[in-house]
């Protein structure tokens, strides 16, 4: 798997609010925890409603400042977030593992 080019098309995938496709990244028994809104979301219906809700909802941009790959299973990804939000503009993390080449967990959180 190459994990570089399935972020780069993970974050493409979510700045043009694909929901279908956006779902094709996740295994299906997926954990997306984000501490910043104080909820894990469960599976492809869980990540559904955290993509509609903070993405497509807040018309929420991503783009890449650095992605560190820890091995085959894990990586690091730092972004900024830019939407109709208060803030404007926020930085955020994303810390993934991956299973069978598609996201098995992720933990997502502003910084």
């Amino acid at each position: 798997m190459d994990i570089e080019k399935f972020i780069e098309e993970w974050i493409s995938v979510s700045n043009s609010y694909d929901t279908a496709k956006y779902l094709e990244f996740y295994t299906e028994n997926a954990v997306l925890d984000d501490p910043s809104v104080g909820r894990k979301f469960n599976k492809k219906k869980g990540i559904r409603e955290y993509f509609e809700s903070y993405f497509i909802g807040y018309k929420t941009q991503v783009k890449k400042v650095e992605l560190i790959v820890k091995d085959d299973h894990q990586a690091h990804l730092e972004v900024e977030f830019t939407g109709d939000f208060p803030e404007g503009k926020l930085g955020g993390t994303f810390d993934f593992k991956f299973n069978g080449g598609k996201i098995e967990f992720v933990l997502a959180d502003l910084i």
